[in-house]
C-alpha cells in the first residue's frame, strides 16, 4: 500500500523531541507500565529508545533493524530484517518496549511484534508519531498525523555514502 504524500509537512526539531521523548515517557510511567527491555527499531527507533531508556530508567536497550523504506514514500513490499539479529532467548518472559520514530503504515511494528510475540512475558509500543492508517495502533504515542515527518536526525543530506533522505 502506497500513500499519496501531500505536500504539508510536520516538522519535529530538536528541541521539540526533548520534549516529545519526555512526553512520550510520562505516557508510559503513568499507565504504571514497567519494561525490563526496550527494543529500538533501527534507525529512528534509536533516538526514542535512548530518550525511553533514561526517562523510565532501563538500561536493557536491544535493537532490531528492519528494513522497510527505501525513499521518501518508497517501500519494499515487506520489512526485512537486518543482521546483526536479535536472539529471541534475550528477550524470555520480558517486558518489552518497542521504540520507534513513527507508526506510518504499521508493517514495520507488526514483524517486530510477531518477532517478540511467542517469547516476551508482554510487548507494547512507544512511538513519537502514530498515522490514522497504521495497522498496529500504538499504546503510547505523543502525536498523530497524517503528514509526513521531518525529523531533526534525518532532514539533512548524509555528510558520506550518498545515503537516502528521509529514509
Amino acid at each position: 500500500m502506497v500513500m499519496a504524500m501531500t505536500e504539508e509537512r510536520e516538522h519535529l526539531d530538536w528541541e521539540t523531541y526533548g520534549v516529545a521523548a519526555r512526553e512520550l515517557a510520562a505516557l508510559v510511567a503513568d499507565d504504571g507500565y514497567q519494561p525490563d527491555i526496550i527494543l529500538a527499531i533501527a534507525r529512528g527507533g534509536l533516538f526514542v529508545a535512548g530518550s525511553l531508556g533514561y526517562a523510565l530508567s532501563v538500561k536493557n536497550l536491544y535493537v532490531m533493524n528492519v528494513e522497510f523504506y527505501t525513499g521518501v514514500d518508497e517501500r519494499l513490499d515487506v520489512p526485512t530484517t537486518l543482521p546483526p539479529y536479535l536472539d529471541k532467548f534475550d528477550l524470555t518472559d520480558s517486558n518489552v518496549l518497542i521504540a520507534d520514530d513513527v507508526a506510518d503504515t504499521g508493517h514495520t511494528l507488526r514483524h517486530v511484534h510477531d518477532f517478540c510475540a511467542d517469547v516476551v512475558g508482554d510487548v507494547r509500543s512507544a512511538c513519537l508519531y502514530e498515522k490514522s492508517h497504521s495497522l498496529i495502533k500504538c499504546e503510547y504515542v505523543w502525536k498523530r498525523t497524517d503528514q509526513w515527518i521531518e525529523f531533526p536526525w534525518s532532514t539533512m543530506p548524509p555528510l558520506v555514502g550518498g545515503g537516502v533522505v528521509d529514509a
